[in-house]
């Protein structure tokens, strides 16, 4: 897509605008680093045009310091404060799912991300955030916590002009079919293959 224009114009009968503001379904995944990196610059953008923003992590731990996560709510504080951007909520599984009030433990693991999918699934069907960030979802999806043809049925039904993005390691194929955006992410170098650990303002 050179300088931003299609090199293809399909015959769909749909005008320039209603293609460019069609709702997007994007997938990061791949074995390299910065997948959730990208999800949220993304979301960023998403925030400046006033979308109202939902990210929902699905892997990482309660207690898992997220840089991304601090800056998102001083973020929904500003909009709070101000009306410019737009909201944020950031819900973690590992905490349990706000909404929920419960504390997940590693044996209820799967109902919990099951129980997140399923408000995640309500929120699309009522339009109530326009852009959405699905963390590392890839994995309960994987491990069959998710069924993944449910998933990729109710993404692609969503109504009005929510945009989604999933992130993780091993996409199952049917998402990657149903997604308008696909990027893999190539590990070719990494600071922990010499043994260094993750390092604060890179890793979080």
């Amino acid at each position: 897509m050179p300088k931003g224009v299609p090199e293809n114009v399909p015959n769909d009968g749909l005008t320039t605008r209603q293609r460019r503001n069609a709702p997007v379904l994007a997938v990061h995944t791949g074995p390299g680093k910065g997948k959730s990196t990208a999800a949220f610059g993304m979301a960023l953008r998403a925030w400046n045009q006033g979308f109202d923003i939902g990210v929902f992590q699905f892997v990482k731990s309660a207690k898992w310091k997220v840089g991304e996560e601090a800056a998102f709510r001083a973020l929904g504080h500003l909009h709070e404060s101000t009306g410019e951007g737009g909201s944020v909520q950031w819900h973690k599984m590992g905490e349990g799912w706000s909404w929920a009030r419960k504390h997940g433990t590693e044996e209820d693991h799967a109902a919990a991300a099951l129980e997140g999918w399923q408000e995640i699934a309500r929120r699309l069907r009522s339009e109530e955030h326009g852009f959405y960030v699905l963390d590392e979802f890839t994995y309960p999806l994987k491990w069959g916590w998710v069924d993944v043809d449910e998933v990729v049925e109710v993404l692609a039904s969503r109504p009005g002009k929510q945009h989604v993005v999933v992130t993780g390691r091993d996409a199952p194929q049917a998402l990657i079919e149903a997604a308008d955006l696909v990027t893999e992410m190539t590990k070719i170098k990494h600071p922990m293959d010499a043994g260094r650990k993750g390092q604060r303002g890179i890793e979080w």
